[in-house]
């Protein structure tokens, strides 16, 4: 079978080197990557690097292999373009049409999947201007990666820095596996939970859970790859953060739901896959519980956490949000899923069997997805990512 085809596009910003770890990825999962530099860029990282690391020649101007007419071509031939880092130069370029170089031609001319990952300043990121350009290419079908927070150029820090290139990839790698679908969550607000809490004893135990965040990331990665502005809330998930993704970071169930309570007001569904405690200790021992020879340990108190799935699906933040709960269980799966369902009031309710060597942090999951409709889903054994395609199709049927 041919190669899936890439062009990948290189704008004159910093971060242009880290676009070498991400062109390393494509090549070696088996993708032929076409490199289109700005002139700009090649300040940054030169044509022979370029050229060396992909098997094609370079070049910025379209007057070079005239009679191949490269201008069209490529972008005719390509199967996915991404643009890394992008430039706030690029973003306008791209959305009002201009063609000055091989690149911004390459832009015009494809009709395959585009994806930008932004990388520059927070204030030229956040400026009008350039939210403007990121509106008009989301509306347009392209996906926009939200940029990362951290360290920027010289002691700057803020939001603006390129994804990591490992994540930029997993959203390529997703992006091609639609084809020509539409990103059918562009312009929608998603939020997702996902780990396991942990309710600490004293300050060095806690209680806690199995759960690694795998299916939750892999929620939230799909859903930016469909083109949706996605807010994730970690607990406990020690993962690299996914590229175009917000992340809040939380510990306990209380801060989960108040991360969750936030946020939802301004997210069309909300999709809650992180392993909440059920209970925490009535107490916190400030110092940590000894053990003292010849005496049993004081029982520990148990009070119930709050139902944030219960409460967010009751009170709904806003007309139309689609609630989506994951239920683990050990046995009677699905007579306790459908239970479950009811006392919650979801829409969707993931159902799985986990245990010791089941599903927590595991790079696959099977599980049925129950409808408040009466509607079962089933999704077979396979990757988590295929089971998140999955919950987003359905989640994408009711927002219509």
């Amino acid at each position: 079978m041919d190669k899936p085809k890439v062009v990948l596009g290189v704008s004159g910003g910093i971060a242009a080197y880290k676009a070498c770890e991400l062109l390393r990825r494509l090549t070696e999962s088996g993708h032929d990557v076409r490199v289109v530099p700005t002139e700009s860029a090649l300040h940054f990282v030169g044509a022979a690097t370029w050229s060396a690391l992909s098997g094609h020649p370079v070049s910025t101007e379209v007057w070079s292999d005239v009679h191949e007419v490269p201008h069209v071509r490529i972008g005719q031939g390509a199967d996915l373009v991404v643009v890394a880092p992008a430039t706030a130069d690029m973003l306008a370029k791209a959305a009002h049409g201009l063609a000055d170089d091989l690149l911004t031609n390459t832009l015009l001319t494809a009709r395959c999947p585009v994806v930008f990952a932004p990388a520059m300043h927070t204030e030229m990121w956040e400026h009008p201007a350039t939210q403007e350009n990121v509106a008009t290419l989301r509306r347009r079908g392209a996906v926009v990666i939200e940029p990362a927070v951290g360290r920027l150029t010289g002691v700057d820090t803020g939001k603006g820095r390129l994804p990591d290139p490992t994540e930029i990839f997993e959203v390529c790698r997703r992006v091609l596996a639609r084809g020509a679908a539409e990103p059918d969550l562009a312009g929608r607000h998603v939020l997702v939970s996902a780990g396991g809490t942990r309710e600490p004893l004293d300050p060095v135990r806690f209680l806690g859970n199995r759960s690694s965040g795998k299916q939750g990331y892999a929620l939230a990665r799909t859903a930016a790859a469909r083109g949706a502005r996605v807010t994730l809330i970690a607990a406990n998930t020690g993962m690299p953060d996914p590229a175009g993704v917000d992340v809040i970071q939380v510990g306990t169930a209380v801060q989960l739901r108040e991360a969750v309570l936030k946020a939802a007001p301004d997210a069309d569904a909300v999709v809650m896959a992180a392993a909440v405690a059920d209970f925490r200790p009535a107490a916190y021992a400030s110092g940590k519980i000894k053990k003292k020879d010849g005496q049993e340990p004081e029982p520990i108190v148990l009070v119930r956490n709050p139902d944030i799935l219960a409460e967010i699906s009751a009170e709904r933040a806003r007309p139309g949000q689609v609630v989506v709960g994951f239920a683990a269980e050990t046995d009677d799966v699905l007579a306790n899923g459908r239970s479950k369902l009811q006392r919650k009031g979801c829409d969707l309710l993931v159902v799985n069997e986990v245990g010791e060597r089941k599903t927590f942090g595991s790079e696959e999951n099977e599980a049925v997805v129950l409808g408040a409709d009466g509607s079962e889903t089933p999704v077979p054994y396979g990757p988590k990512e295929a089971l998140a395609e999955t919950v987003w199709d359905l989640v994408a049927r009711r927002l219509g």
